[in-house]
């Protein structure tokens, strides 16, 4: 019953936005040929019912046969809402100034009198103010959704033993398979990393949204990933099936060893709460990898104790664990000796600005660390800012990322 009224809600503001901003548009078109008037009601109607029916219908169209489709659907209408959205507050402004004047003018000792009309101006400055989300987010999702940047970046420790000074990392993070749309775009990015000759590379989770099948036609790509020292990897908070119904636990449990099972057919050695060595010429490191663990809302699978377990005589670590807020939470206060630790999970929220050394986004509102490098004395973090995307299937100022990172002696 809750999602009936959530339905009919959702219905409900978006019908009352439409009819909002259907007036503006009336009023601005009344000097144009009735047949061209017509025509742009007509089509205005079209696209809003299609999208309000599309989104109605969503959870009859199957997910395996028409996964695409049920994404072009949430994001079709998630822009329009969007865009109707800021012209509605635009408009709503304006009546308020309008009732405002309404009110004084009143009163009579008023002597000028004020207009009450909504100007055509601001009808159309209101449209205008709608058409720029509306063809940002578009442009989003056509250019930055597969944007692939990579950055490089040096990391300084004196603990590195000189046998690794300059060795070179890549990082990956949430790729989330279950959103792309485009299979040559993403063999692109992949392509690239490869470009960059890493001689180690890490993947810090999130291989899906929800469940494993998503991935299937996508694990070839991701294979092709390559570095001589290996390839090493975690498991993200999506990539346990938390958000997702399932008939039993059982059920769920199979669908994490899929998970497990592709890691390895994709080459990558998954670290489950536990570590590996990386040996260069007689030298050797820790490599240590924690399942999820989350500050707050979000699932904590990941036992550190039993992770760094056997590295302890270790010079220097690199941890993987998805999720940054893990930084200040535990992995700083409890284990100080961890060098490096590597992260994603925030997406940057695909959205922010970037300008220089200038970073901004909302998500900086509820993570600390959350795109790039930060350092406390000995310890560094890493935040990738992700390759794929979930939800909105684009990305505004903050791109998809391929992280190189060289290791350096202090």
């Amino acid at each position: 019953m809750s999602r009936v009224y959530f339905v009919v809600f959702l219905v409900s503001i978006y019908l009352i936005l439409d009819i909002y901003v259907f007036i503006a548009v009336r009023s601005i078109t009344e000097g144009l040929n009735p047949i061209w008037r017509r025509a742009i009601f007509a089509l205005y109607w079209f696209v809003s019912i299609v999208s309000l029916v599309g989104v109605l219908l969503y959870r009859q169209i199957d997910p395996k046969q028409l996964g695409n489709l049920r994404l072009y659907i949430t994001t079709f209408f998630f822009v329009l809402f969007t865009g109707k959205l800021f012209s509605t507050v635009f408009l709503m402004l304006e009546d308020v100034r309008r009732g405002i004047t309404w009110l004084v003018d009143l009163f009579p000792f008023v002597e000028e009198k004020h207009s009450t009309s909504r100007s055509d101006f601001m009808q159309k400055s209101a449209l205008i103010a709608g058409a720029i989300p509306v063809a940002t987010m578009s442009f989003g999702i056509i250019s930055g959704a597969h944007d692939y940047r990579v950055r490089n970046r040096k990391v300084y420790s004196p603990n590195l033993p000189k046998e690794f000074d300059g060795i070179r990392i890549a990082q990956i993070s949430d790729i989330h398979t279950g959103s792309f749309f485009n299979k040559v775009a993403v063999e692109g990015g992949v392509d690239l990393l490869n470009a960059q000759k890493p001689d180690v590379a890490f993947f810090t989770g999130d291989l899906v949204n929800n469940k494993s099948e998503e991935a299937k036609d996508y694990l070839d790509i991701f294979k092709k990933v390559s570095a001589p020292l290996g390839v090493y990897s975690v498991m993200g908070n999506h990539d346990y099936g938390d958000y997702t119904s399932w008939a039993s636990q059982e059920e769920k449990m199979k669908d994490v060893q899929n998970i497990h099972k592709m890691h390895a057919y994709m080459g990558y050695d998954l670290l489950l709460n536990e570590n590996r060595t990386l040996k260069v010429d007689g030298e050797e490191i820790a490599i240590l990898g924690c399942e999820n663990w989350g500050n707050g809302r979000f699932a904590k699978y990941g036992d550190l104790k039993k992770t760094v377990k056997g590295s302890e005589d270790q010079q220097y670590k690199i941890l993987l664990s998805h999720d940054p807020s893990h930084w200040d939470a535990q992995i700083r206060p409890d284990f100080g000796d961890i060098d490096l630790t590597l992260s994603g999970h925030t997406h940057g929220m695909q959205f922010g600005v970037e300008i220089g050394n200038f970073r901004w986004s909302p998500v900086q509102y509820r993570y600390k660390q959350w795109a790039d490098l930060y350092q406390e004395g000995d310890q560094s973090l890493y935040v990738n800012r992700g390759y794929g995307f979930i939800g909105y299937p684009g990305r505004i100022g903050i791109l998809p990322e391929i992280t190189i990172l060289e290791l350096k002696r202090s």
